[in-house]
């Protein structure tokens, strides 16, 4: 899997993808991540990638010429991948695009290749989500200030599901089921159940007897439960 992730500030990136789980995965080839300053792709002497918006309006929008080059660059990229046809997703993360889920992190790992455009200031010319990017997405019902948590957030989640990132495969997903009142169904939830470690006992506050007992079959239950 390669990312390559479209910003004014590249060095926002530098320490998250610099530690722990995403470090180690890159070390071992097992992902590649480039991240790119928009600005490589500006005209003129200043490489300015803003300017204000037709009708008026506060602040300045991303212009849609940089980020029609930045993105037909990396499409030129030679990326591995086992099939004949390598699949790429552009993506631009914006307050208006669907809600990020784990089924999207899921989907998404299938591509060979992600282009992530980060947004700033007051938006992104509107041609970029019509022409330019596959789709638009959002990681919640707020407003950041940019794109790069959201590309942070994509990058993470989905290298969780690429073989080999994850030492232990019991940590790829942690799922249990919530029982719904008044349904036959059980749905999926990504949420963990309860979980303790040593000491046993600490400020009065105790373990659950249950995760002590030896009994998988109960511990089991009880964790479907909680």
């Amino acid at each position: 899997m390669r990312f390559d992730i479209i910003t004014i500030f590249p060095k926002i990136f530098d320490s998250y993808f610099g530690e722990s789980i995403l470090k180690r995965a890159q070390s071992k080839k097992l992902i590649e991540i480039g991240v790119h300053d928009l600005r490589q792709w500006a005209a003129g002497k200043h490489r300015s990638v803003d300017d204000s918006p037709y009708g008026g309006g506060p602040g300045m929008i991303f212009k849609v010429e940089p980020l029609f080059k930045a993105v037909a660059t990396f499409k030129k990229l030679k990326v591995k991948s086992s099939k004949l046809k390598i699949k790429r997703r552009v993506i631009l993360f914006s307050a208006k695009g669907k809600q990020f889920v784990q089924a999207d992190a899921r989907r998404l790992a299938k591509y060979d290749q992600l282009i992530l455009i980060c947004g700033r200031y007051e938006g992104v010319d509107e041609r970029v989500a019509k022409y330019i990017a596959d789709e638009e997405l959002s990681v919640g019902n707020f407003v950041l200030t940019g794109g790069e948590i959201p590309a942070m957030i994509i990058v993470d989640t989905v290298s969780r599901l690429i073989p080999e990132v994850l030492g232990k495969k019991e940590s790829l997903e942690e799922e249990s089921f919530l029982k719904v009142q008044s349904s036959k169904f059980k749905v999926q939830s990504y949420l963990e159940y309860p979980q303790y470690t040593r000491p046993e006992k600490f400020r009065g506050w105790k373990v659950p007897e249950v995760l002590l007992s030896g009994n998988h079959k109960k511990i089991e239950e009880w964790r479907e439960n909680n």
